[in-house]
């Protein structure tokens, strides 16, 4: 199969990847303030970085929306990669602490709570 075609063996451990996405699902979720404010600092920093690409202002004029919803994509997606990374750290503190399989536990209590929390909680129409 596929580990025939790698010259090394590459060992992956499943609870590792399922704790650490759960617990980034679950900060992802418990802390919309945080990735609104990480997707607005990418949205604001992609923008700065394209303008310096364009030399008239009739051509950044004229593509604008398109860019703005492209860096707006792209910064909803690199938004992810904090979380994934504070998961990851998650996962093996509570590891070393209360073992791998409590861990895989609490990281899928977490996240339900945080689910529910988020679609329980009352919207304010004043938001953006």
């Amino acid at each position: 199969m596929f580990t025939d075609l790698l010259p090394l063996s590459l060992h992956v451990d499943a609870a590792l990847l399922a704790s650490s996405g759960l617990w980034s699902l679950a900060l992802y979720l418990a802390l919309p303030a945080v990735s609104d404010r990480l997707m607005d600092l990418l949205i604001r920093w992609f923008d700065f970085a394209e303008r310096s690409l364009y030399f008239s202002t009739e051509e950044f004029e004229k593509t604008r929306t398109v860019r703005e919803s492209q860096n707006a994509f792209y910064a909803s997606i690199f938004s992810v990669i904090p979380f994934l990374g504070f998961g990851f750290l998650m996962h093996l503190c509570l590891s070393q602490a209360i073992g791998t399989v409590a861990t895989l536990g609490l990281s899928g209590l977490a996240s339900a709570t945080a689910g529910v929390w988020e679609t329980m909680k009352p919207k304010n129409s004043n938001q953006k």
